[in-house]
């Protein structure tokens, strides 16, 4: 049968991926209901005329007599603005990416699983700052959430849920980014260019930036806990530089079962797009001989104070996590413009959990106000801070 598909974020990374996984499937596997972009009317149509989408959408509403001039005798219905991104959301759709990065991407995702079907989930801040208000959409409307990220996506399918008591922990790996040896002098010293310099996967500036001070396995570490059947204290993250295991899964009987791959995004979004079955996907093929080895240690909790303060911010609980995520931006946007020192980043966020504390989020609004509550007091603190010589 022939599932149709709706992508939120179409022109970003995780949708440009998306979209070439499904131009190269077999004709009539898939049929594209909606697709969304921000505000690239161009990249958009021409998306859309590839996939023969339904309905395209530009979540700026400026951009909208571009789009209808752009798609002009194709068939293919135009909208924009932030309405129209969640009308397309909530169109009926078997399967849905979630990939509009940030707070943007909330309610569009909660739209979309609150229709049922089935959601891949590309969007942090949908778990960090909002996990119960969208796993209760999820048992509400009987859809099915499924993990992009390739740590969870991993841990996905090593992971036996059928009796999670024989499950004794779950282990997220990180490459090390870029500073994975440095000092703490040369990381107080780090430019933007250096930090953006991932070793292995080649990413924006903000999630590079987050892997190098391991914010990025801070969130995926409260991912993880909203996601599996598992309690914070039996998840782990481990070093591993090659990147070759993306999650591993330790049983009751001794058993450790891990995922591995090249480090590709195609991969995890294969496997949700064609779950519970597999598709084929144009990817470098894991060389296990031309690897050679495979090393893991622990992170250094001195260095990479981030995953202690995402560990904090989930015991919290209540908008710990929303604070955690909202600070790191604002922090990260800063260190990127060279008006903050990289090591400043994780100071600007524990100064911040520590004056908002723990405030409760009942509702999506509640996040979302919150998020920018944050926003405005880690600016507050880090413009307190001297910029970097």
């Amino acid at each position: 049968m022939t599932r149709t598909v709706t992508i939120l974020g179409a022109t970003g990374s995780v949708g440009r991926s998306t979209t070439a996984l499904l131009e190269a499937a077999p004709e009539g596997a898939f049929a594209v209901e909606a697709l969304v972009a921000g505000r690239d009317a161009a990249a958009l149509a021409e998306t859309a005329r590839r996939l023969r989408a339904r309905i395209a959408v530009l979540a700026d509403p400026a951009g909208l007599p571009a789009l209808r001039e752009a798609l002009a005798g194709s068939g293919i219905e135009a909208a924009a603005g932030p309405e129209a991104v969640i009308e397309a959301a909530a169109r009926p759709a078997d399967w849905t990416m979630a990939a509009i990065v940030g707070a943007a991407g909330l309610h569009p995702a909660l739209a979309a699983l609150r229709r049922g079907g089935t959601l891949a989930l590309a969007n942090k801040e949908a778990l960090v700052c909002a996990g119960e208000i969208f796993l209760r959409a999820v048992r509400d409307a009987g859809a099915t959430l499924l993990p992009v990220d390739s740590e969870h996506n991993a841990i996905f399918q090593a992971l036996d849920a059928r009796d999670p008591a024989m499950v004794e922990r779950i282990i997220l790996t990180a490459s090390g980014g870029p500073f994975r040896t440095a000092s703490l002098a040369e990381m107080r010293a780090a430019t933007p260019e250096q930090a953006v310099r991932h070793p292995v996967w080649s990413m924006g500036a903000k999630i590079s930036i987050d892997s190098a001070t391991m914010f990025n396995k801070g969130l995926e570490l409260i991912e993880a806990a909203r996601l599996f059947p598992v309690s914070p204290d039996r998840i782990e993250v481990l070093v591993h530089p090659q990147s070759a295991v993306h999650g591993l899964v330790q049983y009751a009987d001794g058993s450790l079962l891990a995922q591995l791959g090249t480090p590709d995004m195609r991969t995890p979004i294969a496997h949700a797009l064609a779950w519970p079955n597999r598709m084929r996907a144009d990817v470098a093929r894991l060389d296990l001989a031309a690897l050679g080895r495979l090393e893991f240690s622990a992170p250094d909790p001195v260095r990479f104070p981030a995953l202690r303060l995402a560990r904090e911010a989930l015991l919290a609980g209540g908008g710990a996590p929303t604070i955690l995520n909202a600070a790191n931006e604002v922090a990260v946007a800063r260190f990127l413009s060279r008006r903050l020192g990289f090591l400043d980043i994780a100071r600007v966020v524990e100064e911040t959990m520590e004056r908002l504390g723990t405030p409760p989020v009942a509702s999506l609004d509640a996040v979302i106000d919150l998020d920018a509550a944050a926003r405005a007091e880690a600016e507050r603190i880090a413009s307190s801070l001297h910029a970097p010589a």
